[in-house]
């Protein structure tokens, strides 16, 4: 039964490992997805794998990418900001409340998406024929989910993320603990890319949404939102 609920998850890590660059949530990949879907009528719950403080990625508050889509006015927003000040810890939520679960970027998620427990937190979402969705470096929070028999959530599923020429062309290929692009490939995923870096692609296939990059998020709440009402169909 639907709940018109989505979970959305953001990091908790608000700088690189060893080299101390700020880094956290890149601010557009929430602000994008969160208003389209609210605008579809749905409900949202943010959390993170620790619960608490998300910091935001400065470089994602720099003037041409705030005034993207509307996000300067949500980060002028105190309402929706006081959201990120004490979010729930993710495992603590039950799939049962929610539609979907979406995973945001910024480069923090490198640090604490991969992880087993967020994994087994998406493997209940897709066992239960949820959609299971994510932006940028969000899929890293795909990439621990097992299902039944053991196999990647990602094995022989098209799929995207942040590539290694957008990770070189930020200039942060040095600094990163993996390759998102090659991780996504090395489970099976049959990973994709736009024709040229930062240009927005969207890839669904079945119950698995995702986008490759911060212009991808608006496109990666579309592709959620007509699944969602493709199910919704189904069950009607």
């Amino acid at each position: 039964m639907a709940t018109n609920k989505i979970l959305i998850i953001v990091t908790n890590v608000g700088e690189y490992e060893k080299v101390g660059y700020r880094t956290g949530l890149w601010l557009g990949e929430l602000t994008h997805f969160y208003d389209y879907v609210v605008e579809n009528g749905y409900k949202v719950d943010i959390a993170s794998p620790a619960g608490g403080f998300v910091p935001i990625d400065p470089e994602s508050l720099a003037h041409d990418v705030l005034s993207d889509l509307g996000t300067d006015k949500r980060y002028r927003d105190r309402e929706f900001m006081d959201l990120l000040v004490d979010t729930r810890k993710a495992t603590d939520l039950d799939p049962d409340d929610y539609d979907a679960i979406y995973f945001t970027g910024g480069h923090g998620v490198m640090w604490d998406f991969r992880s087993d427990d967020l994994g087994a937190l998406t493997a209940k979402f897709y066992k239960a024929e949820k959609v299971v969705s994510a932006v940028c470096h969000g899929p890293a929070g795909l990439l621990n989910v097992s299902l039944s028999a053991g196999d990647s959530l990602l094995d022989g599923k098209n799929v995207t993320g942040f590539s290694w020429a957008e990770e070189e062309g930020a200039q942060r290929a040095d600094v990163v603990p993996f390759n998102l692009e090659e991780e996504l490939s090395a489970l099976g995923g049959k990973y994709s890319k736009a024709d040229e870096p930062f240009e927005p692609h969207v890839v669904s296939d079945g119950l698995l949404v995702t986008g490759q990059n911060p212009g991808s998020a608006r496109g990666t709440a579309e592709a959620v939102v007509k699944a969602l009402q493709e199910i919704s169909a189904r069950e009607e």
